[in-house]
């Protein structure tokens, strides 16, 4: 293996193919493969003469910092990497001891005593295994259901249940609150744990948020009667949107009332923010209505067509798992781009803090901190 092809496998350089001599293209996808099957390849070079591909991995992992990002998260694209990899829907059937597993790796990685014999690649599966089931504030296991890589197939259930059965408001109560209740458990789990919330207000703000789904729903329901039929499928998703932007923030109202924990660059805890969790939770409504736009707007329209074809008329009875099908298509993609929208670990500048809070870290740092650093749930 040759000097340059090294630099493909530390991961501060986040580089996928070789580039650092001239005319040097090799994958990191081949060169990973020839060390983990122990194909010698080129000789690696160096001071201290030829070096084995086991050195290699040892060199690699000696850098290896498993928290840092895989992708680069400043920019949609790594974002978009890296929530398609956490989101990915096979990771919630996997049992329990083997994600017990993946965060017992992860945790000695952090400690500095990783397996022998475990590759770099391991370590990023661990990861991932990790950070799609366990909660990046506590570390504990997080209930199915609530988890993001559980959102394709939840959500495309209820959603396409939800567009199919919108006629009678029986099917709008039932399919509302089945809908209200699947999210009131996805914005418990995804919350800022730093800010805890008691059973009492968890009641209040599923109760909210649900009056107003349904709310929303029958009321528009009634009111597009004698609107075109096409208005009529797209009330599902007003009522989804303006659940939304009562369910989050009532979930998360402790971090309203009392602030969100924030941090300078290195982590360092710095106090609590009440704009900082506004800004935090704004962003969280906007992705979860980006999340279900797309299924909800453009499948009605898809399907109104579809029903006017006689082979369509000759199976209503299809209709439902056709669209639950259709909304999963529309959500493999929709959730990891949705996510992606913000950055996981928002940032606001000092000068935009409560004026105690930007005071004390003045005082405190002067001109040395000039952002501030949350998780902003999701």
């Amino acid at each position: 293996m040759t000097p340059c092809h090294v630099r493909v496998l530390l991961p501060q350089y986040s580089v996928n193919k070789c580039d650092y001599l001239p005319g040097c293209s090799a994958c990191r996808s081949d060169i990973l493969s020839q060390v983990s099957s122990g194909v010698p390849g080129d000789v690696l070079q160096g001071e201290q003469g030829a070096k084995s591909p086991t050195l290699t991995n040892k060199m690699a992992l000696s850098s290896f910092d498993i928290d840092a990002p895989r992708w680069d998260q400043s920019t949609f694209v790594g974002r978009l990497k890296h929530f398609f990899n956490i989101t990915d829907c096979r990771t919630a059937v996997l049992p329990d001891s083997r994600l017990d597993e993946a965060k017992a790796l992860v945790e000695s990685c952090r400690a500095g005593s990783t397996p022998p014999g475990t590759s770099v690649e391991q370590l990023y599966y661990a990861k991932k295994l990790y950070d799609s089931a366990f909660h990046p504030d506590t570390g504990d296991r997080m209930n199915l259901i609530g988890r993001m890589s559980f959102q394709v197939p939840g959500g495309m259930a209820i959603t396409g249940f939800m567009l199919q059965f919108y006629r009678t408001v029986p099917a709008v109560v039932f399919w509302q609150w089945v809908n209200q209740s699947f999210n009131a458990l996805v914005n418990y789990t995804n919350r800022n744990a730093a800010s805890p919330i008691s059973p009492k207000q968890i009641g209040v703000a599923y109760v909210t948020a649900t009056s107003t789904a349904l709310a929303t729903a029958v009321g528009l329901n009634l009111y597009t009667k004698k609107a075109p039929p096409l208005v009529a499928r797209w009330v599902p998703f007003a009522a989804v949107a303006a659940a939304n932007c009562v369910n989050i923030p009532m979930m998360r109202q402790q971090e309203i009332l009392n602030g969100i924990a924030v941090t300078d660059e290195n982590g360092n805890k710095l106090g609590h923010s009440k704009k900082a969790a506004v800004k935090g939770i704004t962003q969280v409504v906007i992705s979860r209505i980006t999340m279900a736009a797309p299924g909800m707007i453009i499948l009605p329209i898809i399907m109104q067509r579809l029903e006017k074809y006689k082979f369509m008329q000759r199976i209503t009875f299809l209709h439902g798992p056709i669209q639950v099908m259709l909304v999963g298509v529309f959500l493999i993609f929709m959730v990891p781009a949705a996510c992606s929208l913000f950055p996981q670990r928002c940032s606001m500048a000092v000068s935009k803090l409560e004026p105690e809070l930007r005071d004390a870290i003045v005082s405190q740092y002067g001109d040395k901190v000039q952002l501030v650093y949350f998780n902003k749930g999701l």
